[in-house]
């Protein structure tokens, strides 16, 4: 090789840092979109925890329009906090 130095793994040294850079990238954002996709999927098992445990420390009793009112109650309050997981969790699902 005239005016070069031998490299060991062949090809432009140039190039090859070019394509780790690349391949260093590409496995970035597979981490990050696996990273993503984990803490989507932690909110959304948390918001259904969270309502089912919630739902199962109600004591309704009374006539069947008494309990529905109960159960209508507990909702407007449990329905917001599991509609904010949500979000969150859809957050964590989309792309920038």
């Amino acid at each position: 090789m005239e005016g070069g130095f031998n490299f060991p793994f062949g090809g432009d040294p140039d190039d090859l840092m070019r394509g780790l850079r690349e391949f260093a990238e590409k496995q970035a954002e597979s981490v990050q979109e696996a990273q993503r996709e984990q803490f989507a999927t932690l909110t959304l098992n948390t918001a259904v925890e969270l309502t089912g445990a919630a739902l199962k420390r109600l004591d309704v009793s009374g006539d069947p329009g008494e309990q529905a009112i109960a159960l209508r109650d507990a909702m407007r309050v449990l329905f917001p906090e599991a509609v904010a997981l949500v979000s969150a969790a859809r957050q964590g699902f989309m792309r920038e």
